[in-house]
């Protein structure tokens, strides 16, 4: 049956991920894939085999029309990401658009997404909070923080270990020093480690280690 499935799958441990993601991934007739490289760990992991395809966010534009062509030949098709659930922050919304105007089906399965634990261990409110992902890195950026600084719900970002101290940085001089955020880092992985503090003393904490590794989640407290 032509149908596309966003499949999330782990974000460290494979555990994590859930019966019918590998029941999906198993009688998908192809997998498109991020990264196929890392996606074959993860698929010979659970031996699964299959057609793999990659798709990501440098050939989405490219490959957008032969997929879905696969899709409308009665296939079924299976997106999957390095890590978490497609579309946040990762490829998969152009095709996600692009299916429900053909009234293609789209199922989207619960599962793992880095965010999430991060907000919930953070401590601060999750009633309602702001998910920004990674911000802009030159144009837009500084128009970007003008924009949350004054934003009252919890608030969510990514970024890379490489980027960190300098988005510490801005968020002491955006929000003061002393309000109150939290990092995750190693998500559900063996490294796991949540930060929290003041601006200033999680930004004095980082600069002190030697090096930095995984992605982070850091959330802020809201005004």
């Amino acid at each position: 049956m032509a149908q596309l499935f966003l499949v999330p799958t782990p974000i460290g441990n494979l555990e994590d991920i859930t019966l019918r993601a590998l029941r999906i991934l198993r009688e998908a007739d192809v997998i498109l894939a991020e990264d196929t490289r890392t996606s074959a760990v993860l698929l010979k992991h659970f031996e699964i085999a299959g057609t793999i395809l990659p798709f990501h966010a440098h050939n989405e534009h490219q490959k957008l029309e032969a997929t879905l062509e696969i899709i409308e030949n009665n296939k079924s098709v299976a997106l999957i990401t390095d890590a978490g659930t497609p579309g946040i922050s990762d490829p998969g919304f152009l095709l996600v658009r692009a299916c429900i105007a053909r009234k293609i089906p789209v199922s989207c399965l619960p599962g793992a997404t880095a965010f999430v634990p991060a907000l919930v261990v953070s401590g601060f409110p999750c009633n309602e909070f702001s998910f920004y992902g990674f911000l802009p890195q030159k144009k837009g950026r500084q128009s970007k923080w003008q924009e949350i600084s004054s934003e009252s719900k919890t608030m969510i970002f990514y970024e890379s270990p490489f980027r960190l101290l300098k988005l510490l940085e801005e968020i002491k001089i955006i929000f003061g020093p002393h309000r109150e955020i939290s990092v995750s880092r190693e998500i559900s992985k063996l490294h796991e480690e949540i930060v929290r503090g003041t601006s200033e003393e999680l930004l004095n904490f980082f600069k002190k280690k030697p090096s930095i590794k995984g992605e982070l989640v850091i959330v802020i407290k809201g005004n």
